[in-house]
């Protein structure tokens, strides 16, 4: 037998204490990132309405920002690898207790006001519970020019959204949620963690 190969089963034992060892830093190192990874995505902060019941959680790595619209409060994620941003808008309006509008009609009405979205496609409706009361949601998608300027290159992005919209005894609220499509299944599991922290009564 030559020296090579009695030498041999000495060098793989030889190494073996240390191939394990850089596996296991390895491994630590990605438990590491996978831990800081769900921290973070798990995070949140609350909500209150200084009007109503409303109170619900939202993802703390979610920013407010301002809005055009009349809406009691709107946060985007700014990790969203798109020129338009993951985000959540919530509006309140109040109702008539004496003669409250069916859910059906306030929907229809959406419906109406969503049709002058560019590219405005209805996809699904379904009854719905949150936090109690009684809700109806909708999902439809659009098209939005994310720098409407001449000769600027900009590709139209395909945005997806959700809508809860929940009645209570004297209040509806409308809570929209909507990302670019190539994101919109991955992240809306954080906005039904929203829905399922909602109080609205």
């Amino acid at each position: 037998m030559s020296d090579l190969a009695r030498n041999q089963p000495i060098y793989t034992l030889r190494m073996r204490p240390k191939d394990i060892g850089v596996a296991l830093v390895a491994l630590l190192f990605l438990l590491g990132g996978w831990l800081v990874m769900t921290s973070a995505t798990t995070r949140t902060r609350t909500f209150q309405d200084e009007v109503t019941p409303l109170r619900f959680d939202y993802p703390a790595d979610w920013i407010a920002v301002e809005s055009l619209q009349d809406v009691v409060l709107r946060v985007v994620d700014p990790a969203t690898p798109s020129a338009v941003k993951t985000s959540l808008a919530v509006e309140s309006r109040p109702l008539d207790p004496a003669n409250p509008p069916t859910l059906q009609t306030l929907l229809d009405r959406r419906v109406e006001q969503r049709q002058a979205l560019t590219g405005y496609h209805f996809l699904s409706e379904t009854e719905s519970d949150v936090g109690g009361a009684r809700a109806i949601v909708s999902e439809y998608a659009y098209v939005v020019q994310p720098i409407d300027e001449p000769r600027r290159a900009s590709v139209p992005v395909v945005v997806r959204a959700r809508e809860y919209i929940i009645v209570s005894a004297d209040q509806s609220y409308y809570v929209t949620f909507t990302a670019p499509d190539q994101v919109f299944d991955r992240v809306s599991r954080r906005f039904e963690r929203v829905i399922a922290s909602m109080v609205v009564q």
